[in-house]
């Protein structure tokens, strides 16, 4: 606040210098002298307040390649494919100085996976205030557009937050939570800010990040997991092109998604179909551990154990696959704790 007093004060002693300059007698090269030292005055305050306050500015915005590795590496379980291709595919991303449109990330798989997680990463590697930033905006189908009968309301201040909030900053990051409840028509609605357009009046979107997440293809993502495990492959060996005809099979020809009504896919605009794969019982300890350490306590194996066997597994002798990965551990362990 001091230092905006301070810039304030600094261009009123301009402005009224200016015009004292103008009816008194003073040399023109004084004038503009001191003009030009008070201008660079503002200058410099003006950038120190960058510093304090969040602005579409490389301060705020950048991204921390080395940051998000260790990140995905260390905190994501069990998700060696979407970490590789996440990776590479915001790196690649904001390293480029004049994108041809927008990063449009597709993430899919059971829910407690780590999409959510993942959305969360991905923007505090990029933004100084992580998910607090003003830059950063989360819409949850279920919570934000509950009302089939106001489709055409929820369209237009969809369109009008996009457009607004992209004007103010083009490195903004839009996520769409439950994209398989989405209505078809709201989807449709944002195709044009994904697409490959300088700019649609007068506002370019090609800096721009989509993330949708979505439960569609969990199920055939599982059933590739289990015919490696039934196989007696490693799960590692698991590849991106071997899950590409899973979520082929369920997101682009399954008529109940709500993809399948739009025309994101057979205009190409998503860029990267992500998979997330079912989280093992190994999966489920390292989240309980980290959980524990998130919540002050000293990480204690024992405890860990105990509330990830309680939980729900399948197939259901073999007990391979949690049902509920890692979204349930933060309340289940405070019963255990």
């Amino acid at each position: 606040m001091r230092l905006a007093c301070r810039v304030l004060f600094a261009g009123c002693v301009l402005w009224s210098f200016l015009v004292t300059a103008a009816i008194e007698p003073i040399s023109t090269s004084i004038a503009v002298g001191m003009a030009v030292a008070l201008t660079g005055f503002l200058a410099h305050y003006q950038n120190v307040l960058y510093y304090f306050q969040e602005c579409c500015r490389t301060e705020w915005i950048s991204c921390n390649k080395t940051g998000l590795k260790n990140d995905l590496n260390t905190k994501l379980y069990g998700q060696h494919v979407a970490a590789q291709v996440i990776l590479k595919a915001v790196t690649g991303f904001m390293n480029n100085k004049n994108p041809k449109k927008p990063l449009v990330l597709s993430l899919h798989g059971w829910t407690g996976t780590g999409k959510n997680f993942v959305s969360q990463i991905i923007a505090e590697n990029i933004y100084e205030k992580g998910m607090t930033s003003n830059f950063v905006h989360l819409f949850a189908a279920t919570a934000h557009f509950p009302h089939e009968a106001h489709i055409d309301t929820y369209k237009t201040q969809l369109q009008e937050w996009i457009r607004g909030n992209v004007s103010i900053c083009p490195r903004s990051l839009f996520i769409f939570d439950e994209m398989d409840k989405m209505h078809p028509e709201l989807i449709d609605s944002i195709k044009p800010y994904l697409d490959f357009y300088d700019n649609l009046n007068g506002v370019s979107y090609r800096q721009a990040i989509f993330i949708f997440l979505s439960n569609a293809g969990g199920e055939n993502i599982v059933q590739v997991a289990l015919d490696f495990w039934r196989d007696g492959r490693e799960r590692e060996e698991i590849q991106l092109k071997d899950l590409e005809t899973a979520l082929s099979l369920s997101v682009f020809n399954n008529k109940n998604s709500g993809f399948w009504h739009t025309s994101l896919i057979d205009k190409n605009l998503v860029d990267f179909f992500v998979p997330f794969l079912p989280l093992e019982f190994k999966h489920i300890i390292q989240c309980g551990l980290a959980e524990m350490v998130s919540k002050g306590h000293d990480p204690d194996i024992e405890v860990v154990e105990t509330m990830a066997r309680d939980l729900n597994y399948f197939p259901k002798e073999e007990r391979v696959f949690s049902m509920q990965g890692c979204k349930v551990i933060p309340a289940r362990l405070d019963f255990y704790v």
